[in-house]
């Protein structure tokens, strides 16, 4: 509800420049990526004060009161506190979250239990969104914009409390989501797992047994999920906050009403295809699935960039299309960190993916914001195409790698 949302109330509410929003969203992405690690590596304990609920009940808890605080927010660094405040509980429940989901499933099944989490996750974002949208239309009505600025004008237009009282919804739905936590419970051990030796799995993995009797590297992880990790990472340097893609909409002429349901579109198509995607990625691999969804990722950034006014309705297709990125690349990635990782080690497996990906994700938001300022939305754009295909040619190597040491 408030994501497609929040950038349009920085920037034409609390004049907010691009540079401060790439700071805050890079801000967002590297909290969440030092609290993973340390939930991650937590996580993994036994005992009492070990396992993975806690953290996820902390985790779906403390973005109740950033939301709270963003709804109520009179300047800028305010906003910037309670989505710091919101990412922290993210960071919490992220890693140790994917740790249950892996552990509660046998090894040929990881990417359609992914792919099922993605598609619910996604799923209740875009009721969110539409909800968002139904109330702009209800509070508001729907503008009918023509160029640029009318949309620049419509959005300043929107009256303060219309976005506090959206703000405020989505925070009682987060409430929501917290209490049903505490049905949640701890995955027990599959003795099945594990069980098949030293044969490879038809995603091209070895099992988790082989894995634990490989030769390990740092944090006591195999060379292999290193190698799968500096895959994704690089990846992640083109991987800025989709809020400036929102910002171009608007740029292009989308009304605030508009741009919701682009992001609704997005949704979608994420949503719908995710499971299919991840049950494909346990018959075929999940390498050749990442690579189409780098590939994909690269023409729509280059589309978005170089997108007239004239043809403003092409953020529509493009959006759509970008959600069927997210649905080859999210889940089945995380997949693939699962299939490197032994069951023990799965939650500082996790924890360490979230973390370095997130810091690179940092420095593209930071990097997309400063050059979005200087020399504008095309160029900004066009870094993370390029960061995309150099993702996409390293990507050869790294599975060649992969396939040779599994």
């Amino acid at each position: 509800m408030m994501y497609p949302l929040l950038p349009l109330f920085l920037m034409s509410v609390l004049n907010s420049s691009k540079t401060q929003l790439g700071a805050m969203e890079g801000g967002a992405v590297l909290i969440v990526a030092l609290m993973s690690a340390v939930a991650g590596f937590r996580s993994d304990r036994k005992g009492k004060r070990g396992g993975r609920v806690p953290w996820i009940r902390w985790g779906y808890g403390l973005p109740v009161a950033g939301k709270t605080l963003i709804a109520l927010a009179s300047a800028w660094p305010l906003v910037l506190c309670g989505r710091l405040l919101d990412r922290f509980g993210k960071g919490l429940r992220g890693a140790p979250r994917d740790a249950l989901i892996a552990d509660a499933v046998s090894e040929d099944q990881r990417g359609r239990a992914f792919g099922l989490h993605r598609a619910f996750d996604t799923g209740g974002a875009l009721l969110g969104v539409l909800l968002s949208a139904f109330l702009l239309w209800w509070l508001t009505g729907s503008p009918q914009t023509t160029n640029a600025s009318d949309a620049l004008s419509r959005a300043a237009e929107t009256p303060v409390w219309v976005y506090r009282a959206i703000f405020g919804v989505a925070a009682i739905l987060g409430l929501a989501s917290w209490l049903l936590t505490f049905v949640v419970q701890e995955s027990p051990p599959i003795p099945a797992e594990g069980s098949q030796g030293g044969t490879t799995d038809q995603t091209g993995s070895k099992p988790d047994a082989t894995l634990a009797k490989k030769g390990q590297t740092w944090f006591n992880l195999p060379y292999s999920y290193w190698v799968v990790l500096a895959s994704l990472v690089l990846f992640s340097l083109a991987n800025s906050s989709d809020t400036f893609l929102l910002l171009r909409a608007r740029d292009l002429g989308y009304s605030p009403w508009a741009i919701v349901l682009v992001y609704a579109l997005y949704n979608v198509t994420y949503s719908a295809i995710s499971y299919p995607i991840g049950v494909l990625s346990d018959r075929i691999g999940r390498w050749r699935i990442i690579a189409i969804g780098w590939l994909i990722y690269a023409m729509v950034y280059a589309g978005i960039a170089w997108l007239p006014i004239s043809y403003a309705w092409g953020m529509w297709p493009l959006m759509a299309i970008y959600g069927v990125y997210m649905a080859l690349t999210d889940g089945v990635g995380k997949a693939l960190i699962a299939d490197h990782a032994p069951r023990e080690l799965r939650g500082r497996a996790m924890g360490l993916f979230y973390a370095l990906t997130g810091l690179t994700t940092f420095i593209a938001s930071l990097l997309v914001g400063v050059v979005w300022d200087y020399y504008g939305s095309t160029a900004a754009l066009m870094i993370g195409a390029g960061f995309a295909i150099l993702a996409l040619l390293g990507l050869a190597i790294t599975h060649r790698y992969v396939a040779v040491s599994d």
